[in-house]
């Protein structure tokens, strides 16, 4: 059965998805037809159902639950993993100027700006520019406030920016859950056996990478973008972790609670959470 499998070139999802679309693992009858792409272009995508399987923000999924559930494997979900909200002058920053300031957004589906209306519902003047385009955005446009996420957190002090406040940070304060960033959604057609032997895989490949780990692999460094091999562990030890193994009573609780917000945020009447994930 060949299967159109969508993630983003970030360490993170490709050192899920090495072992898995490289067959350094057993696939059995599935073949996977691979598609790389940024998460908020994949965010799009989903809201078409365009792909079979697909690395795609929270956000994006809760709007296109009539094409997906998610699987238990291969999100990214944690503390301390959220995005930044970031500017070039080393000044307080009120929330008076936050409201009025232009903010850079890396996508309007992405739980990034998810988080940030969350924390900041007044701010209005919104430009949404793909994730990696964001810190020279702000170098040249000192007058304007970004949001960073992937591997700009770990770059932007090189840069000379400086973070006003992290809003994953400010989602666990609020809620004392994990954030839910992103995770792998199937479509509902798929017959649920096959999802759940989907989503054994996905674990399997995890599981691969990280017996060779700290290793990087060729596969995970030609996608990287000349990022340096200790920025890659940074961000593959920042994003996954054992929620991505597998999301358990806890993960699932903070996606649940994020979809009950969103609902609530949009006035959406249908908040059954038993409708989010495969059923295994």
């Amino acid at each position: 059965m060949k299967i159109t499998l969508g993630f983003s070139p970030c360490p993170n999802d490709t050192f899920i998805f090495d072992a898995l679309v490289n067959k350094k693992i057993d696939t059995g009858n599935f073949e996977f037809d691979v598609v790389l792409e940024d998460v908020e272009t994949l965010n799009r995508w989903a809201l078409e159902g365009k792909l079979m399987v697909t690395k795609l923000s929270f956000p994006a999924f809760f709007h296109s639950l009539p094409y997906y559930r998610m699987l238990f494997a291969g999100a990214a979900i944690g503390k301390g993993v959220g995005p930044l909200l970031i500017t070039k002058k080393n000044e307080k920053i009120t929330s008076e100027k936050i409201a009025t300031s232009p903010i850079i957004l890396p996508g309007e589906n992405t739980t990034a700006h998810f988080l940030f209306s969350y924390a900041f519902p007044d701010a209005m003047h919104k430009i949404f520019l793909r994730f990696d385009s964001i810190e020279n955005y702000i170098i040249e446009h000192p007058e304007a406030l970004g949001v960073i996420i992937h591997e700009n957190r770990f770059t932007y002090k090189e840069k000379g920016l400086h973070k006003i406040v992290d809003l994953g940070e400010y989602w666990e304060q609020k809620t004392k859950l994990p954030i839910p960033l992103g995770g792998i959604a199937i479509q509902q057609s798929i017959d649920k056996e096959l999802a759940i032997e989907i989503n054994y895989l996905v674990q399997k490949s995890i599981a691969y990478s990280f017996e060779n780990y700290p290793a990087i692999s060729d596969y995970v460094q030609k996608n990287s973008q000349a990022m340096q091999e200790d920025v890659m562990r940074q961000h593959i030890e920042l994003y996954v972790n054992h929620f991505t193994h597998d999301l358990g009573p806890e993960g699932q609780a903070a996606i649940e609670h994020l979809y009950e917000v969103y609902a609530t945020l949009h006035r959406e009447e249908n908040k059954k959470t038993d409708t989010l994930f495969i059923h295994r």
